[in-house]
């Protein structure tokens, strides 16, 4: 490596330094303003040019997420149309163990339609989404947003994997200090699905039905009015909805 280049790679890694620290951060206090979530991904924006804005989830199936980080109320809002679709860059990503890249989501909306066609209407133009794993446990997802087309940089394509694969091992070891201290590992979030697994389980109870098959009409209903599952939900434990009939 040249000297040049090696004095890039230090001013490279200089400028994630703010990254680095808030990964390796403590969770906080809770009363504080932004959680350990938060700040990895305010970081995450802070250090890459070419990211807008950036979303941390923790993912277990199609029905269980809940987004810890989101960088502003934008990423929230493309968070919540994801998992309204039940599709997209950041549950392929979680399903494969693999990143998912793309530069131009016009380009590449054939894959996941029902989220694209409402993300590019949000303003999404490009998404980049990172496994979390460590060996065969996958806890979730970092996303990383542009509003327009493009690509990341090699070296912030190679520096989000890691911030990933860091995350892993901050929640992993956040979990089993909570386990140590006789605690549940319980991260705060800023998006919690905690009403839609309630609705779920009472929409199943009320129509006799299994607990995928009311999720299912669940998220149909969202989509076919155009509303995020999370206010769906809401609408079925205030009973202002019924869902007698499927919307499928």
């Amino acid at each position: 490596m040249s000297g040049g280049a090696k004095g890039a790679t230090r001013v490279e890694g200089q400028h994630r330094q703010p990254l680095w620290k808030a990964i390796a951060a403590a969770p906080g206090a809770p009363t504080s303003r932004d959680s350990w979530a938060q700040r990895v991904c305010l970081a995450c924006v802070e250090t890459m040019d070419q990211v807008d804005a950036a979303i941390l989830s923790l993912r277990a199936d199609p029905r269980s997420e809940e987004v810890l980080g989101a960088s502003d109320p934008w990423a929230a809002r493309l968070a919540e149309l994801e998992y309204t679709a039940g599709e997209g860059p950041g549950a392929e990503a979680f399903d494969t163990g693999s990143p998912v890249l793309v530069a131009d989501l016009t380009a590449d909306q054939v894959r996941w339609p029902g989220f694209a066609q409402t993300a590019l209407a949000a303003g999404l133009g490009a998404v980049f989404a990172f496994p979390l794993q460590f060996g065969g446990i996958r806890l979730g997802t970092l996303e990383l947003v542009r509003r327009r087309p493009g690509g990341l940089t090699s070296a912030e394509t190679r520096d989000a994997a890691l911030a990933a694969d860091l995350a892993t091992a901050a929640l992993l070891r956040q979990s089993r200090e909570a386990e140590r201290a006789g605690l549940e590992f319980a991260p705060r979030t800023v998006i919690s699905y905690q009403d839609v697994h309630i609705a779920t389980g009472m929409l199943a109870a009320q129509l006799r039905i299994s607990l995928d098959d009311a999720f299912a009409r669940l998220r149909a209903h969202a989509y076919s009015t155009n509303r995020s599952l999370l206010d769906v939900a809401k609408d079925v434990l205030e009973r202002r909805i019924t869902l007698e009939e499927s919307s499928e």
